[in-house]
């Protein structure tokens, strides 16, 4: 009878099991799968959502003015993206950091075009293989992944980034920002026997490819640098440094009607500096403006005559120290006869002689 009874149990679990729908199946079988999909894509909400302090550009906004930099990271108010050139432990520079997360597949990078214009549509995506094998960097790939050993990423050779940078005035808020909203790390790549370090005159740049700011913000906020060297306390993130506008770099280019480059129309260096400081001089007017403060015609000049007219009034003032003046004594002279007339008013007046009368004539007594 046991024997009997575990055999109609047995068919009986079969036949529910033959009994339930395909689709109740296949849903409990992938059920494992969706649940590892759901909560990676909540980990990259949450990255993405992970804001501290950049805030989108409102594209709605009444005046934008467009300008791409150049950072030498060999500078020293560009260090912090440059060092460590070799990552050591957690520490990595900021291009280590950007190649991992493109070469991962995190984040989405843009081929550079021959305008020097970046494109961020879905056609211009980079793709991570053609660009390794194009600027000749190492890699190695399996079971479809690839991936590149440390000593082969060259961070040491990037030391340029071409920026865009964007100032806008935001009517809703009534502020004036500067915001960054492109970067393009640029490989410095000398001959086989120059060295880059050496002479960085004879390197060419090669840049690599664009990344859209707002797709790396959220990573950029978790990765710490240190923005001094007097004080070596990370207390600042990259995402910081960025928001802050900590960087310096020269324009080498604005967006214009027609398209130009600052080298087209600046022939030579002193005209390419000039026109460096034009432009820069006009988003300072343009902020003053805005709040109705008073800006001189050429700051320029007006510094020039302020310094001249100091540097005149203390010369001045050091003559008439060691030497008195012609005014000096002039006012000694008037001091003196002013201080005799008031010695003669004080003294007791005598009274006068009459014209017939003899003179008094005092006698003194002789003793014999």
């Amino acid at each position: 009878m046991q024997r009997v009874l575990f055999i109609l149990i047995f068919l009986g679990t079969c036949l529910y099991g033959n009994a339930q729908p395909t689709k109740r199946r296949t849903d409990t079988t992938t059920q494992g799968t969706t649940k590892k999909a759901s909560t990676s894509e909540k980990k990259t909400d949450r990255a993405s959502l992970s804001f501290p302090t950049s805030a989108s550009m409102p594209e709605d906004v009444v005046w934008r003015r467009d300008i791409y930099r150049q950072l030498d990271l060999l500078k020293d108010a560009n260090a912090p993206l440059y060092y460590p050139v070799e990552p050591r432990g957690k520490e990595q520079n900021l291009f280590t950091y950007l190649f991992r997360l493109f070469v991962s597949g995190r984040i989405n990078a843009y081929e550079y075009k021959l305008d020097g214009n970046e494109s961020f549509d879905e056609k211009d995506k980079a793709n991570v293989k053609e660009l390794l094998e194009k600027f000749r960097i190492y890699y190695e790939e399996s079971n479809g992944r690839i991936t590149v050993p440390e000593s082969d990423i060259p961070s040491a050779q990037v030391t340029r980034f071409y920026m865009k940078e964007s100032s806008y005035f935001d009517q809703r808020s009534a502020t004036y920002k500067t915001k960054v909203t492109a970067l393009c790390p640029v490989l410095m790549e000398g001959d086989e026997f120059e060295s880059i370090d050496n002479d960085p005159g004879t390197a060419t740049p090669k840049p690599l490819f664009w990344i859209r700011y707002d797709d790396v913000a959220a990573y950029l906020s978790r990765m710490p640098v240190m923005a001094s060297n007097f004080n070596n306390v990370t207390n600042m993130t990259v995402d910081d440094y960025f928001t802050m506008n900590r960087y310096e770099g020269k324009i080498y280019k604005t967006n214009n009607l027609q398209g130009r480059v600052l080298a087209n129309y600046a022939k030579s260096d002193s005209a390419m500096i000039a026109e460096q400081k034009r432009i820069e001089q006009q988003l300072v007017d343009f902020e003053n403006n805005i709040w109705h403060q008073e800006v001189p015609e050429d700051t320029t000049k007006t510094t020039e005559a302020d310094s001249k007219a100091t540097e005149k009034s203390a010369a001045r003032a050091s003559r008439q120290k060691a030497q008195p003046s012609e005014d000096s004594s002039k006012e000694k002279t008037s001091k003196r006869a002013s201080s005799r007339r008031s010695n003669a008013e004080k003294a007791p007046k005598q009274p006068k002689a009459s014209a017939g009368s003899a003179p008094r004539v005092s006698a003194r007594r002789q003793r014999r």
